[in-house]
Parts: structure tokens; C-alpha cells; sequence
């Protein structure tokens, strides 16, 4: 099977999550900034298509570590200091490399907690989509200066796969130090086979994919991760690309059909969420709505104050809901922006006389039509 190139998904995209890892990042404790720089032009190009991009970047605990007395940090408090002496200087490694492109490069450390929570999820998107639309550049980490092996990712590149599901990313880019999946390990068989496209993946490619990169000095990843991250893209409807990051100018390379290996889904992003809100969404209560929203729901649009006539049951913000019409009949189900105590006090309200009633700027939709699923 041939490159993709040019035909690849991201000649397409409109919203590109690319993963940087820590031996791209730093070599003995300190930043690369000459490639960083060149990253950041590449970048910096994408953006001028109209793409938007968002990056995860591993690297703080590698730029930290020297500063601690400790050669690698092995325990758990060592990589948590490491991590917090490590992280300003990544970000202030970025900030240099993006500004002669007159980026601004905002900082926004998650945690498990962030992704896999629905109230804390909701939170995580709306930053990210309002840094995005103010023109900056999301640079994501996870945040390991608080988070305990017990509710950390453990790699960047799951991360990457859960912040390319959380903002409906077309595009995935893990960029590693090697160019895709082979057949078996090529540094140790000669005869091992690039795999440049794939539409699934099975435990075939598990086995393919072999340990996790216990040569590195850095990094916690390796082809298996990053295929589970991939795992976690397709079911989005997001295609990812593995390949090497350390050239001139990675996504542009890409482009040009340089080797990779593609993992494309069979939905677009926006079939993906349709098909996980509906199968994923159990109600805990439910949301009347009068004529009018019903008909406007039907139509595409969001949930707003207005239209919501009562509620029915306890819930939190963040909780799935249904949503019903006048008669009783569900027409959709979706994540709500409010709790039910909450929307019971700006029913029927426009949207510009929430804040008062609540004594907060909440979200303009009690349902956001993305977060929403019409029944039947």
C-alpha cells in the first residue's frame, strides 16, 4: 500500500492535535531549541491554512530532572519535583519558539480526572475551545506535579487521543522516533515490513507493536501506547498518523508522503460523538422543554433557558439528561451545562438574564447542540 501524502487526512483538517514527546523535547536536561523552533514554524503554517492545532508536549520532568540531585527521578514525589521545576522552562522554551510567529502559548497542565469526568470534561473543552478561538496555542501536559499513579495517564499519548476526543480533532499526529508500526521490531529483524495505513487495529498489531521503549532514558511511551492512543482516536472519528519527529519540518513531511503509519476510522468526529452520546448516555433526570424548543431541538439547535418548562429529578452539571417534549416523549438526551437546580431557577429565561438570576457568566446552552442526540 502506498503513502497517503498529500491525500492524507491532514490536507483536510480542520483541527490537528499533534503529541510531542520528551526526547524530542530535551537532551540532557536541557530544550532543543533548535528543533522546537522549527516545530513551531511548522506549526506555525498550519495555523495560517486554517487549521487549528493544539500540542500535548511531554518534557517537564526531562528539563526538571537536572536540577534535583537525583540522576533519573524513580520515586513518585522525585518526578512530581522534577516536574514542577521542569514545567516552566518547557513552556518558556515554547513561548521563545513561537513568538517570532506571534503565537501566544497557553499553558493547560490535566489530570485523568479531567477526561473521564463529565462535569470536569465539560470545564476542559470550553477552555480549550476559547483558547482556540481567541487565536492561541493550546500546549497541554499532564499535570504529574499533583497527579498520583492512581489517576495519572501514565504517557502523553493517551492524553493526546483523550484532548483529540474531548475538542472532535479530525487529526491526531503522534510524532516519535520512528516512523510508524512495522511487522516486527526493525531494529532487531532486518526483514520487518512498514504498515503505511490501517482501519482497524487488533491484538495482530498489538503483537506487532511489541514492548513499551525501554531503551529510551526518557519518556514513558512506545509503540504500544501509542496505538492504544490511537485506539482511543478512532473510536472519535479522529485518523493518527506515527512518525518520526525529528526532521526539518514533521507535518509538512507528512504531507510530502513521507513514512508514516495512518490509522484511519470509518466515521467523521461528529458521527463518532453522535454514536457514543447515543449508546453511552444513560439519564439521570430529564428536562422539559416547550413546543418551541422541541421544534428548534429538531432542528439542529442548542438547548437555551428559554425554552425549558421544568425538570424532572436531581442532578448535577455535567450529568446526562434527557430531554423531553410537552407530552412526555423523549426527544433527545445529552450532557447538560447546568445542574437541574440550577435550570429550574432560569427556566423560561432568556439567555442574557441568566448571571443575574444565578450570580455567575454560565454557558449560553443548558445543552449545547454538540453534546446533544436526537432520539429516533
Amino acid at each position: 500500500m502506498t503513502q497517503i501524502g498529500a491525500s492524507s487526512p491532514l490536507a483536510s483538517a480542520k483541527r490537528v492535535v499533534v503529541k510531542i514527546g520528551s526526547a524530542l523535547v530535551a537532551d540532557n536536561g536541557q530544550a532543543r531549541q533548535d528543533w522546537l523552533d522549527r516545530l513551531a514554524s511548522d506549526i506555525a503554517f498550519r495555523r495560517s491554512t486554517g487549521q487549528e492545532v493544539v500540542l500535548v508536549s511531554s518534557g517537564a520532568i526531562a528539563l526538571g530532572r537536572g536540577l534535583l540531585s537525583a540522576d533519573r527521578p524513580r520515586k513518585l514525589e522525585e518526578k512530581q519535583a522534577a516536574a514542577a521545576l521542569g514545567q516552566p522552562l518547557l513552556m518558556a522554551a515554547l513561548g521563545q519558539a513561537f513568538a517570532p510567529h506571534n503565537i501566544c502559548v497557553a499553558q493547560s497542565l490535566l489530570t485523568l480526572d479531567d477526561t473521564e469526568t463529565r462535569r470536569r470534561w465539560l470545564n476542559a473543552r470550553a477552555t480549550l475551545e476559547t483558547l482556540l478561538a481567541a487565536g492561541a496555542l493550546p500546549v497541554i501536559n499532564e499535570n504529574d506535579s499533583v497527579a498520583t499513579d492512581e489517576i495519572r495517564y501514565g504517557d502523553n499519548d493517551r492524553l493526546a487521543a483523550r484532548v483529540a476526543q474531548m475538542i472532535s480533532a479530525d487529526v491526531l499526529i503522534l510524532l516519535s522516533d520512528i516512523d510508524g508500526l512495522y511487522s516486527s521490531d526493525p531494529r532487531t529483524d532486518s526483514d520487518a515490513v512498514h504498515i503505511p495505513e490501517l482501519t482497524e487495529l487488533n491484538e495482530a498489531h498489538d503483537a506487532m507493536a511489541g514492548d513499551s521503549n525501554i531503551a529510551s532514558d526518557v519518556g514513558s511511551g512506545g509503540m504500544r501506547t501509542k496505538l492504544a492512543a490511537a485506539r482511543i482516536a478512532w473510536s472519535a472519528g479522529c485518523a493518527t498518523a506515527i512518525t518520526i519527529g525529528d526532521r526539518q519540518k514533521p507535518l509538512q513531511a507528512l504531507l510530502d508522503g513521507d513514512k508514516a503509519t495512518w490509522i484511519i476510522p470509518a466515521l467523521t468526529p461528529d458521527k463518532a460523538r453522535e454514536s457514543w452520546l447515543r449508546g453511552h448516555l444513560t439519564p439521570e433526570g430529564s428536562v422539559i422543554v416547550d413546543a418551541g424548543a422541541a421544534r428548534a431541538l429538531l432542528s439542529g439547535s442548542s438547548l437555551l433557558p428559554v425554552g425549558v418548562s421544568s425538570v424532572e429529578g436531581r442532578f448535577p452539571r455535567g450529568a446526562a439528561v434527557a430531554v423531553k417534549s410537552p407530552d412526555g416523549v423523549t426527544i433527545a438526551k445529552g450532557v447538560t451545562a447546568y445542574s437541574s437546580d440550577d435550570i429550574e431557577r432560569i427556566a423560561g429565561l432568556q439567555t442574557d438574564a441568566v448571571e443575574a438570576t444565578l450570580g455567575y457568566r454560565g454557558r449560553p446552552a443548558i445543552v449545547h447542540r454538540d453534546d446533544l442526540v436526537l432520539e429516533g
